[in-house]
């Protein structure tokens, strides 16, 4: 599966941004799906992940509250809506996805995708 991010871009404290991904496969639909990040100096981190029908997700205590991930099967594409950014939100951001939404929380997904560049200013 071939993933390609966008929407990434540079933000002021306090506002809104979405992300999207968009699948190679038809068969996104049966997949979860998620997102990762890699702030400047740390680990990549979990994010967020959806189930691949989409009635379920999860996500990290860091942005819980904030960010909200959602999909369109029928456009092969996931989508991370981030509000209330705060400059610890710096990050490059990575989708992913795997059979198992467990994969991706635990940060090793079958697919990765390219990443996409937020940077929040203070």
């Amino acid at each position: 599966v071939q993933l390609q991010a966008s929407g990434g871009g540079s933000v002021q404290a306090g506002d809104s941004l979405t992300l999207s991904c968009l699948a190679s496969e038809r068969t996104f639909g049966g997949y979860a799906a998620g997102w990762l990040r890699q702030a400047p100096g740390k680990e990549r981190e979990f994010v967020g992940a959806i189930i691949k029908g989409g009635g379920s997700t999860f996500y990290a205590e860091s942005v819980k509250g904030r960010f909200t991930i959602s999909r369109d099967n029928g456009k092969n594409t996931v989508y991370l809506r981030m509000d209330s950014l705060k400059p610890e939100d710096t990050a490059v951001y990575y989708c992913a996805v795997d059979l198992k939404m467990h994969n991706i929380v635990i940060k090793t997904p079958a697919f990765w995708g390219q990443e996409t560049l937020v940077t929040v200013s203070s």
